[in-house]
């Protein structure tokens, strides 16, 4: 499997990623997606965060979600939940 970058995620700003639950699937819109600025010397890849947001009245427990995307593919993300908004629920992905 290839290591994800930012530069993966980048240009899906405000587009949908669908994660797989029990036998549906729960949307998540990527709301941001940024570099971290704490690099270890010659790093792997460079550390970047990814904040997602679902409309959901109900708060989704901290775990990897398999989600995919048209151009992204599918992926093993561990989701946090982080902050709750009016529109819905806040989840942050680091990847470091």
């Amino acid at each position: 499997m290839e290591l994800l970058t930012l530069e993966h995620f980048a240009g899906c700003v405000n587009e949908t990623f669908r994660a797989a639950l029990n036998d549906g699937d729960i949307e998540f819109v990527l709301v941001e997606a940024r570099p971290l600025s704490n690099a270890p010397p010659n790093p792997a890849r460079l550390p970047f965060s990814l904040l997602f947001r679902n409309g959901a009245a109900l708060l989704f427990p901290q775990q990897t979600y398999r989600m995919s995307h048209p151009r992204v593919g599918e992926v093993a993300i561990f989701l946090v939940p982080v902050a709750r908004e009016r529109e819905g629920f806040l989840y942050q992905a680091v990847f470091n």
